[in-house]
């Protein structure tokens, strides 16, 4: 197996260096580029994951990962956004121009190095089942993957990247009930420790935003959870 590599742009040196060290740690080939420019210059490189700093000088993360999500032949790279900023309204701003994750600064090595692999796997099993649809129409609700969005009615809803993973996670499997267990691997991956408490806090967060439709999620007691099957 080729060793993955990792574009990592940032514009402190000092993080660029620490993090480099523990990716390589673990046996990734880190490519470095300290601002937006350089990165799209070192693209040429065919990196399989892309970790990119939001705030940085003449080209921030945002435009960058913009540029990038245009090029046809980079566009399907991974990327994971490095942010100090902690609001929903910049994760979902983030997700909607092409990213698969963020990571809050102080930034912890091991977490940084769990979502690289977990996003890793993620685009392997992408490129094993292409043909899955991209789009899920059930009941109300109108669910487009590629842009993290959700019509509810017609409506659009705006969900967190966990949030929206589960709901589609449930909804492309309508009848099948659905261990915590089972969720937690399948959405957050083995690398990460999440407690089976918060898959319940993230239903109940969606279930307040489908409103009065919140019964479309139905919980199976001591078990986990299915989406309602409208066969």
């Amino acid at each position: 197996m080729n060793t993955p590599k990792i574009l990592l742009v940032d514009d402190e040196k000092d993080i660029v260096e620490f993090l480099q060290y523990n990716l390589e740690q673990e046996g990734f080939k880190v490519i470095v580029a300290y601002d937006g420019r350089e990165a799209l210059e070192k693209i040429s490189k065919k990196p399989d994951l892309i970790i990119l700093d939001v705030m940085m000088p003449r080209m921030d993360g945002y435009e960058t990962c913009s540029k990038i999500k245009n090029m046809d032949e980079y566009k399907n790279i991974p990327i994971i956004f490095l942010t100090a900023k902690s609001s929903e309204i910049d994760e979902v701003h983030g997700l909607n121009i092409g990213a698969v994750d963020f990571i809050q600064k102080p930034i912890s090595p091991k977490k940084l190095v769990a979502r690289v692999k977990s996003n890793l796997r993620k685009m392997e099993t992408a490129k094993d089942s292409q043909s899955q649809s991209k789009e899920i129409a059930i009941g109300p609700l109108l669910i487009e993957k590629e842009k993290y969005s959700v019509l509810l009615n017609g409506n659009p809803i705006i969900l967190p990247k966990k949030e929206f993973e589960i709901l589609a996670y449930l909804a492309a499997n309508p009848g099948k009930v659905f261990l915590r267990s089972k969720i937690l691997n399948d959405i957050w991956g083995t690398d990460i420790y999440v407690v089976e408490r918060t898959i319940d806090v993230h239903v109940r967060k969606i279930r307040e935003k489908l409103d009065e439709y919140a019964d479309l999620i139905e919980t199976i007691k001591g078990v986990g959870y299915r989406f309602k099957n409208f066969e």
